[in-house]
């Protein structure tokens, strides 16, 4: 594996990974400090060692930009087998029973689909990271713990079925999905098998946008092994936050961790100096823009 040479670090900005498949989330990152030469990389949010597609990595500073991140609306194709349950909702854990799924028609897949369209509340898959008094809900399961999980809200903003393949006494669904941060993909699965009464699971995943980023902008790690670089933290910013340009002296204050009058924007705004240089992100509260992360000084 190549790495970086030794000298200065490498420059801050975002690195938009292809994943492979069979690699955990924190396995990509680990490739990536090695390439890079540093420690100081991150990712913003997971995907499962089954899936691939679009991993957003952070190098240097913009570590700090990657929970901000990790809240924007993703995409996914994928692949829902009706018939069969899994015990991880998906086709790495066994078959944990079987139900003929063949008199199942495309109307009432469609009607079951629907029924999982915009805001929803779903539960999530109990072989998740999700942490219930400090201790990974998967973890949980692997002790044999017997745990539920609570329903939380999400936004299932498309769900499309773009091809439907029956074999035998189950049902191939290619779906493509656009939803909102913290909905699992294998749960759609799961329960649009259960709302039709025959079980389901996800066979294929692949996350194709997170936010302003898609599989366009994605690198494979073997590319990135043979020539590395970044997207540099102002262009990152000004593609995923609304740009504010400040004056001097306001820029002065807000690298400083100073405020700023509110405008109107909602949600994280990117504060750029006369210069064009990435100086914060900031959010309205109480009259004022007030700063979430400073990236200069």
């Amino acid at each position: 594996m190549k790495r970086r040479n030794a000298g200065p670090p490498p420059p801050d900005g975002l690195v938009i990974v292809d994943k492979p498949a069979g690699l955990t989330s924190h396995d990509v990152v680990g490739r990536l400090r090695r390439i890079a030469g540093t420690r100081r990389v991150g990712h913003a949010g997971t995907l499962d060692p089954m899936a691939t597609g679009v991993l957003v990595i952070g190098v240097e500073k913009a570590t700090r930009l990657l929970g901000h991140l990790a809240l924007t609306e993703k995409g996914y194709d994928g692949t829902i087998r009706l018939g069969q349950n899994t015990v991880t909702d998906d086709a790495e854990g066994e078959v944990t029973d079987s139900t003929p799924a063949g008199h199942v028609g495309d109307a009432a897949i469609a009607a079951g689909v629907a029924a999982l369209t915009g805001p929803i509340m779903q539960v999530p898959s109990k072989v998740s990271a999700i942490k219930i008094d400090g201790k990974r809900s998967y973890s949980r399961v692997r002790a044999g713990e017997e745990f539920e999980l609570a329903a939380r809200p999400v936004t299932v903003s498309a769900f499309e079925v773009l091809a439907t393949r029956r074999e035998g006494e189950t049902i191939d669904l290619d779906v493509r999905v656009t939803c909102s941060s913290g909905t699992y993909i294998r749960a759609l699965a799961r329960d649009l098998g259960a709302g039709l009464g025959v079980g389901g699971h996800l066979t294929a995943l692949r996350r194709t946008r997170v936010g302003p980023y898609g599989l366009d902008r994605a690198r494979t790690l073997e590319e990135l092994e043979e020539s590395f670089g970044v997207l540099p933290i102002a262009d990152a910013a000004a593609a995923a936050f609304p740009r504010r340009e400040v004056s001097e002296d306001e820029a002065r204050a807000v690298s400083h961790g100073g405020r700023l009058p509110a405008d109107e924007a909602s949600g994280p705004v990117g504060v750029f100096g006369p210069d064009g240089t990435f100086l914060a992100l900031v959010e309205n509260s109480g009259g004022v823009a007030r700063p979430l992360a400073v990236f200069v000084g």
